[in-house]
This record gives structure tokens, sequence and C-alpha cells, in this order.
């Protein structure tokens, strides 16, 4: 039999980052949704080590890992280059993605800010999945440009009809609703793979990431 496949990107444990990298990924960190919600942040990574890797990384048959970690000026200065730091979900969002291809049946594209945002990217507005790595802005499908009502609102009802649990923003221009994309959030997910770092670091970090 043939080696085993393992997965390219190592798993970091986000509380032994340096300061710099902890005090914008905030892992471990409770944030507060609208509704006053508490959702814990991720506390593993997956570390980048170059664009050149997140181009070459397939994390499922149609998408690749740089669609999914695009940003641009508006993200936090310490994950503008590299290596960069991504929540270890973001491999179950690509696998919805994938699935959710299949039902429409053509290309997906995602919006540049539109998969991982850390919870310092200053388009979020509030707590978001995106710095959870679950949540994902689709501005085209095929040749569908989503910047109207009927397609918007077409493309959403069919990922709640194959994405059991998918959460889809409501058409409009008011906060918590969208008028140029469709945003399909898949909640306030954390993975732990089995290769994580698994030694305790003691009460002090723990409570430093709370």
């Amino acid at each position: 039999m043939g080696e085993a496949y393992r997965f390219p990107l190592r798993v970091v444990d986000g509380l032994r980052l340096e300061r710099s990298l902890r005090e914008v990924l905030l892992p471990g960190r409770v944030l507060y949704d609208d509704a006053g919600h508490a959702h814990t942040l991720p506390r593993y990574f997956y570390e980048v080590p170059s664009w050149e890797h997140a181009m070459n990384i397939q994390l499922s048959q149609s998408f690749a890992l740089w669609e999914l970690i695009q940003t641009d000026v508006r993200e936090a200065g310490p994950l503008r280059g590299f290596p960069r730091y991504v929540p270890c979900s973001i491999t179950m969002l690509a696998l919805c993605l994938e699935r959710f291809r299949d039902a429409v049946g053509t290309f997906v594209h995602i919006a540049a800010n539109g998969g991982y945002r850390s919870p310092r990217h200053a388009v979020n507005t509030g707590t978001t999945a995106h710095s959870w790595g679950t949540a994902v802005n689709i501005y085209r499908i095929g040749d569908v440009q989503l910047d109207d009502r009927e397609a918007i609102e077409r493309y959403a009802a069919l990922a709640r009809q194959t994405l059991p649990g998918v959460w889809t923003r409501p058409f409009g221009s008011a906060r918590g609703q969208t008028d140029d994309q469709l945003h399909l959030d898949f909640g306030y997910v954390v993975s732990v793979p089995h290769d994580a770092p698994a030694d305790s670091l003691g009460f002090e970090a723990e409570r430093r990431a709370s």
C-alpha cells in the first residue's frame, strides 16, 4: 500500500504565535453577536507559508485555498503577508462549496474579502462567521452576476435546499442583508484536527485567550 495522504499545511496553536498575530487572530477569544450570544473563536490554524502554496493547494476538486483567503489592504497588517494563518474549518467550507457547485452545475466565483477574514478585518461590522472560516460571499455563478433580487434569492433557495443548516442573508441594503452577492454562512464552527498540538499551555495562557 502507498503512503497515506497527509494534508500539506502545518497545524499551529494560535496561543503560541507571536503577540502581533495573536492580537489580530484572537485565538480562543469569546465574541458576542448582535443578539448577545457568545461564540469562541478558533484556536487552531493552518499555517500557509506563501501565496504559491495557497495557489497550489486544492481544498476540493473545484476550490483552491487562495480563493478562500484572498483579502486586500483592509485586512489587519500582520495577515497581509506570509506566513498566513487560516482556521482549520476552512476545509469543511470548501467541501460545502463543492456540493453547492455540483448543484449549480457551473463555476462559483468568490469575492475578494469574501472567504476567511480575521476578527480585525476592517470590513467586519460585528461578529461574523467569516472569522471562523465558515462563511463565503459569492458574486457570480457561471455567467450570472449576483446583483439583483431574482438572482440572489434563486441561488439562496438552491443553497438552502442543497446544504442543510446553511444560513443565507436576505436581499436588501440594510445591515445583515445583501444586494450584490450571495452570502452562505455555516455558523461558528471550530475544527480541531487530530494532529493539532495537544499539550496544555496552562491556566495563564488559556486565560489570555478569554
